[in-house]
Formats: C-alpha cells, structure tokens, sequence
C-alpha cells in the first residue's frame, strides 16, 4: 500500500487510538506548530499530503498566516515529528514509489475532531489565541463555516467537553467587543490572558485594531449572505 492509498483510508484503519488517554497530553511550541503545519496542509493542499519532511519544514517557517514566526531547521522538525509519533498523534509513511519518508498526522482521531473542529484547532495552533470572526475568516481555505453562530458553536463543543477539552474562551481585551479564544493543547494560556485587562485610555493597539477589522468583515459577510438568499425568495 503506498502513502496515496494511505492517505485516502479511514485514520482508525491506521492506527487504534483511545482518545480518552489523551486527556493530559501537553504540547510545546514546536510541536503544536508542527501538528498545525500537518493538519492544514493536509486540509488546503492534499495532492502533496502527507508531507516530506522538506516540505514541513517550509511549512513550519512559512511568513503567512503563522504567529509567531519562526526558522525551524530539519533536525528540530524531525526531532518534533519523532516526539508526536511517541504521543500517537503522527505516523511516518514509507512507500516503494517514494525515496523519502512522508508524514501525515492523525489527530482528528485522537482528540474527536471533525472538519469543522479540525479547521478551528489548526488555526488556533498555528496563529494563536483568536475571535469567532478571526477563525472563520482564516479557516475559510480549510473549512467553509456558514455563519459565526457556526463557529460559536464549534468553539463551544471544544470548550465545554467532560475529556478533551481543547479550547478556552478569553476574557475582553480593552477597547474590543469581542473575547477571544485559544486552544489548550500546550497547557493553560498564559495567566495575562485568563485576567481581564484593567481599562485605559491608551489607543487600541494593532491587534485590537486587526481583530476589529476581522469582526466586522466577518459580519459583512454574513449580512451579505442574508441578503442573497433574501433577494432568492423574490
């Protein structure tokens, strides 16, 4: 069986995975950019997933759509991979039609995600903490969320699980209108994250401008939406 046939068979054929066992896995930052990188090439560019490890590497320090940066080396990315394996969360492909080994995770099944879920976790891992509008307007390549409420919804399956709970909701930044949310797959965010900010008069900063700007693109889009299929009824 070559990496095509395995990339097109059900995770569970793979590998067995109690996901419940998983309920105290803690990724580093290496680590959860990897699992990132993984998870949504596989979403937005599966006719070259799994990956090579080459080509997780450019993955991993591509400039776009990643915060923070960062200049991974081979021997970093494949001591990550070798660690992700070790977690179940990872499995190394070896074909006769390939020269290179390939990588392709398998965390939907380990921590219960479907696409919409997987979509959200990807961007929370590998852009941090976020608003609704922020994740629906980036996950828009991986997963096509019909609305915000989609993705509250989403959010809210993640955040309020008995085992696996994934993702945390934030308190209001000053100056926003809207919290943000962050994934919990590397332990509890920082404590200045989980305290609300005390108010100032200070200017709203740049990211409280971007994610501003974000939300009320997002809702646009969602007015715009409702006006179609108003416009549809006539």
């Amino acid at each position: 069986m070559d990496y095509r046939t395995l990339r097109s068979a059900p995770l569970g054929t793979l590998r067995s995975i109690e996901a419940d066992s998983l309920d105290s896995i803690v990724l580093n930052a290496e680590e959860a950019r990897v699992l990132g990188c993984l998870m949504e090439k596989e979403m937005t560019t599966p006719d070259y997933y799994p990956l090579t490890l080459n080509s997780l590497v450019s993955a991993s320090n591509q400039k776009s759509s990643r915060d923070p940066i960062v200049e991974y080396d081979s021997n970093q990315v494949q001591a990550t991979l070798d660690r992700l394996k070790e977690k179940r969360l990872v499995n190394r492909i070896t074909s006769s039609d390939s020269r290179v080994p390939r990588f392709r995770h398998i965390a939907n099944d380990a921590l219960r995600l479907n696409k919409e879920r997987a979509a959200a976790i990807c961007v929370l891992l590998l852009r941090g903490a976020q608003t609704v509008g922020e994740i629906r307007q980036r996950t828009n390549r991986m997963y096509d969320f019909a609305s915000l409420a989609e993705v509250e919804d989403t959010l809210e399956e993640l955040s309020s699980r008995d085992t696996l709970k994934l993702v945390v909701q934030l308190p209001r930044q000053t100056g926003t209108k809207e919290s943000r949310y962050a994934h919990l797959l590397t332990g509890e965010p920082d404590e200045a994250l989980l305290t609300a900010p005390t108010p100032t008069a200070s200017s709203p900063s740049k990211a409280q401008l971007e994610s501003r700007v974000a939300e009320l693109e997002a809702r646009l889009e969602e007015l715009q939406d409702q006006f179609e299929r108003f416009k549809s009824q006539f």
